[in-house]
């Protein structure tokens, strides 16, 4: 397929300034002139302009230059950052051109990441409303299994309201998508003062989880095996504290530290299962001092090197992993859980309800099989089981 049809070339003058060879610019190939050889890459940037999510009026696109998207503030930081030890084999394929109607442009992103998962380059989507989260869920429609999702958000974007603009109701979109391949969904970060309590009622009636932003911050570690679990993730920048990410409306001065926000994204570079990561809800015209734009782009050097760094753990049967049964008295028999010895990450191993289903090994965390041991059940096989059916 020829991708370059969905894409806008870069301005030459945003990589003016790169001079040192050492930095990640030096290595990654771009779409100026020419459009990158895509398919011999790990990680692919795609900068966003699409707005029209934020609003609830059915206008045009404004026409935007390079040198407006959010994306260009990104690539600016980012390029300049020193690259890490190891291989880096990156392309960024410019702007995606945007649909005639937002739906458009959601069935354009479609084609964009079904593509690049098919053939194990990750896409890395900057900028953009958080309701392209969809076209990027969209792209996994093709592979004819359940997928696993995790958003990164200050509030659920599951209004029932018609008159709510589109990056308040994705996630709505999301659940009732037919056919539906969604296996999990857990929301990182949300804060209970910006969600309707029947909005988490549902999001529990479907076992799902969530997270505060209280927990996030209290146990950082305890979201590894929550990103651990999932196929695509997004972050929408809201959910990061104003002082360290300003470039959004409304302000919010509580959420995710800036360094918090890149161990999330270290956490979901590691994890073999993820095949695409998006940042949205970027406002460049609200970042005169691109701090926001560093912030971002540190968290896309922190995925990369957590990327570069993952163990391909997910074969059980090798001999790096050590298999431990904690026996119950009720409930289930025995809980078996897996532990690498190498990296030191538990998994756990999930009985279904029903004859005719399958057993499911999810990420845990070493705190679930200490719990197991006590005899409490833990919550994440209690959810995973209710899922599974």
């Amino acid at each position: 397929m020829n991708l370059s049809i969905f894409f806008e070339p870069l301005n030459e003058d945003v990589f003016a300034h790169l001079k040192n060879p050492r930095t990640l610019g030096a290595y990654i190939e771009r779409f100026e002139s020419k459009f990158p050889d895509w398919r011999g890459a790990d990680i692919a940037l795609i900068g966003i302009n699409e707005t029209r999510g934020r609003s609830t009026e059915a206008t045009d696109l404004p026409e935007q230059t390079d040198e407006q998207t959010p994306a260009r503030a990104v690539r600016k930081k980012l390029y300049s950052l020193f690259k890490g030890a190891g291989r880096c084999q990156l392309v960024d394929l410019g702007n995606l051109r945007p649909g005639i109607t937002l739906e458009d442009t959601n069935l354009r992103l479609k084609e964009i990441v079904e593509v690049l998962i098919s053939h194990n380059t990750i896409p890395v989507l900057i900028g953009g409303s958080h309701d392209l989260e969809y076209g990027q869920y969209l792209g996994y429609e093709h592979l004819d299994r359940a997928v696993n999702m995790v958003t990164v958000d200050s509030s659920l974007d599951m209004t029932e309201e018609s008159t709510a603009p589109a990056n308040k109701k994705q996630l709505r979109q999301i659940l009732m998508h037919e056919p539906n391949y969604l296996f999990s969904l857990s929301q990182i970060g949300y804060q209970s003062y910006l969600v309707e309590p029947e909005v988490m009622g549902t999001l529990e009636k479907l076992n799902f989880e969530a997270y505060r932003v209280g927990e996030v911050r209290r146990n950082l570690p305890e979201m590894e095996p929550v990103i651990r679990m999932a196929d695509l993730l997004t972050i929408d920048i809201s959910a990061i504290r104003h002082q360290d990410a300003p470039a959004y409306e409304p302000a919010n001065p509580f959420g995710l530290t800036g360094e918090e926000a890149c161990q999330l994204c270290w956490y979901a570079g590691q994890n073999d299962a993820l095949t695409s990561f998006g940042i949205y809800e970027y406002d460049p015209a609200l970042d005169p001092r691109e701090v926001t734009a560093m912030t971002i782009a540190t968290m896309i050097w922190y995925f990369v090197e957590g990327f570069y760094n993952r163990k391909n753990e997910l074969n059980f049967s090798d001999k790096q992993f050590t298999k431990y049964a904690v026996a119950f008295n009720d409930g289930p028999d025995r809980m078996v859980f897996y532990k690498n010895r190498n990296s030191e990450k538990w998994w756990l191993e999930v009985e279904p309800l029903s004859a005719d289903k399958g057993k499911r090994i999810v990420p845990c965390s070493y705190e679930d099989y200490l719990n197991a041991i006590k005899g409490e059940i833990p919550n994440r096989w209690i959810l995973a089981q209710a899922r599974i059916g």
